[in-house]
């Protein structure tokens, strides 16, 4: 029987990070997988296709991506670490020598990357969490061709964006996310196999890309809808989307129009009811222009 690749583990962790004179870091939330176990179970669950290019974002030191580049035919990293990028490829060339032409780095911001020397149909990352929503949302806009993922999370956020309407814990994240797909819980990840070991348990989210809604107003306009309705928990629509609308009877009408309850609350609605509550505020506004009006 085959012996499994070598995957980094606790000691070639240590070992790269003393090298380099590396200390993890909150502020880029530097947390390295040290356990070949949780590297093998995360690219188990991202159910990649051998042939697929992969986008990773945060490779660090390298653990999950050589595990990635055992899965896949290729795998794209995107570091914003200078330090960390420069000795990426000289891991990848120690590790997996067959595989270096099949891996490509970018030392860059993933919040700023808008373009990559490949086309990625997958992305599969551990996201540093203080950053973790904002990169995957933007990732998903600017990057059509992501039809799939597995992101590692702080637990508490991976419930946040596979959080179905009506749970406490429904907000912006799940509401945003569910516009470009369907986001689940795939696991948790404990805190004994990360250097250092951070203080709370990860989690792993799974997501399936799907076309977004169809609809007449722009994924800007339906965002900002979402923004206002979450912007004062627990209060009415009618009240908390006042402001957006240009004052509570505008509200009231857009949301009538909609088929939503004025009294209902934001934490209630899935997607749809935002997006035909944008269509209907830019047809309120289209038809005000067309009268020369204005909406209030």
């Amino acid at each position: 029987m085959t012996e499994p690749a070598h995957l980094l583990g606790a000691a070639d962790i240590r070992a790269l990070a003393e090298e380099l004179r590396v200390r993890p870091t909150k502020t880029l939330g530097q947390n390295f997988v040290i356990d070949g176990n949780t590297i093998r179970r995360i690219v188990a669950a991202a159910k990649l296709d051998p042939e697929e290019t992969v986008l990773e974002v945060g490779p660090g030191l390298g653990s999950l991506t050589l595990g990635l580049l055992d899965a896949a035919e290729r795998v794209v990293a995107v570091e914003i670490d200078p330090t960390l990028a420069r000795r990426l490829p000289e891991t990848v060339a120690q590790w997996r020598p067959g595989a270096v032409a099949r891996f490509d780095l970018v030392l860059a911001d993933a919040l700023k990357v808008t373009e990559l020397p490949r086309e990625p149909s997958a992305v599969v990352a551990n996201l540093p969490y203080n950053v973790a929503v904002p990169v995957v949302l933007h990732l998903l806009e600017h990057f059509p061709s992501l039809r799939h993922g597995l992101v590692m999370v702080q637990d508490e956020v991976a419930d946040r964006l596979a959080a179905e309407p009506g749970s406490k814990i429904y907000g912006v994240p799940s509401v945003k996310a569910a516009w470009y797909g369907t986001m689940r819980k795939a696991g948790v990840i404990g805190t004994n196999v990360f250097w250092p070991a951070p203080r709370i348990h990860s989690g792993l989210v799974a997501f399936e890309r799907r076309e977004p809604p169809r609809t007449t107003a722009t994924r800007a306009e339906v965002f900002a809808v979402i923004d206002a309705a979450f912007a004062q928990r627990r209060k009415t629509l009618r009240a908390a989307l006042s402001a957006w609308a240009g004052g509570g009877p505008a509200a009231e009408r857009v949301l009538v129009a909609a088929g939503v309850d004025p009294s209902a609350r934001g934490e209630t609605l899935g997607i749809e009811s935002f997006v035909r509550i944008a269509e209907q505020r830019h047809t309120a506004h289209a038809e005000a222009s067309a009268d020369g009006g204005t909406l209030g």
